[in-house]
């Protein structure tokens, strides 16, 4: 059989924490922050986390990088 090759988009996007949860970084917060409300902007700044059956998915397919 050969290797699992690790996935490079996922690996650009996730990073898989110590408890094994998947974190994400927020859309909606590249530019334009003027028109958006401090509320808003300051939910932004906190990294998004996955659960489910895709923060599964995404821990197979970095798995190989390790």
């Amino acid at each position: 059989m050969p290797k699992q090759k690790t996935h490079k988009g996922m690996k650009k996007r996730f990073k898989i924490t110590a408890s094994g949860k998947a974190v994400h970084r927020r859309a909606f917060r590249g530019h334009i922050m003027s028109h958006k409300s401090g509320k808003k902007v300051r939910q932004l700044r906190n990294d998004g986390i996955v659960i489910g059956a895709f923060a599964k998915h995404i821990r197979e397919c970095l798995a190989a990088g390790k």
